[in-house]
């Protein structure tokens, strides 16, 4: 299924909007798109949300006929037990996270730990706990610790961009992830020659007009043709979209690719 993430919204959410987005206004926002899914992806509110603004934004979703994926950082107990309870308030069945989190930086033996005590807590809820690619851990550690531990509720969401800040390469980051696969981010990325030719930005792009090689990854990890007994793999739109100089400009342009980048993955 393909999603929107709040990292899709990033700019229209934030306080430089001249009208910031409410997470219902994401909501009716993806349904206007015809999007049927929407992670809740590091998405601060979230967390200061009390019970009744949680239960009445997941009767929103629900009113709206989306499915709802929650996201957060790191692998402490705690955060993950916490979201596994957000999980169900939205129903959701995959809580997309990371090895570390700002607060939190485990060892790969303290993180296995970790997820070999909650994860029968996940298999029991039928919730699917993805951990993201990124800089911070290779890709082949990350594949060798979910590998390890062996359970139906851990699986990889794949993200090829963060991982060039490693210096690893994003089709070779597809094909060691491909098994494990539980969930994509999907944006586009380029390198784009600093001004005076003193090094590179390596930031989003619209989609089809940077680096990353799409078709590969559907070919490689097949997201759309799974089995009836294989775990879905959605694809959540996302944009690394920099500041264009104004609100208006930046908002505009940030809507753009998200139609965009929708229009692409129908089109594939």
């Amino acid at each position: 299924m393909i999603g929107l993430g709040t990292y899709a919204f990033l700019w229209e959410h934030s306080e430089r909007a001249s009208q910031p987005l409410s997470l219902v206004g994401a909501f009716e926002r993806t349904r206007e798109l015809g999007v049927d899914l929407f992670q809740i992806c590091d998405y601060a509110p979230l967390e200061l949300m009390d019970g009744i603004e949680l239960r009445d934004a997941a009767a929103a979703a629900r009113d709206l006929g989306l499915t709802i994926e929650v996201g957060t950082k790191g692998v402490a107990p705690e955060r993950l037990t916490r979201f596994l309870e957000l999980a169900a308030v939205f129903d959701a069945r995959l809580v997309r996270s990371m090895i570390y989190a700002p607060d939190s930086r485990p060892t790969l033996v303290e993180a296995e730990a970790w997820l070999r005590g909650i994860l029968p807590a996940y298999e029991a809820a039928g919730v699917s706990l993805a951990l993201e690619t990124y800089e911070q851990v290779s890709t082949a550690d990350l594949t060798r610790l979910i590998a390890a531990i062996d359970s139906p509720a851990l699986g990889v969401c794949l993200d090829p961009a963060n991982v060039v800040a490693r210096l690893e390469l994003p089709r070779e980051t597809v094909e060691l992830a491909a098994p494990y696969v539980t969930n994509i981010h999907v944006k586009d990325f380029a390198f784009a020659r600093q001004p005076g030719w003193v090094g590179f930005t390596f930031t989003g792009a619209r989609m089809g007009e940077g680096l990353h090689d799409y078709p590969h990854l559907l070919e490689t990890v097949r997201p759309r043709e799974r089995g009836v007994d294989e775990r879905e793999v959605n694809e959540i739109v996302e944009h690394w979209l920099p500041w264009q100089g104004d609100a208006e400009t930046t908002v505009r342009t940030e809507r753009d690719w998200t139609r965009a980048t929708l229009e692409y993955l129908r089109s594939t």
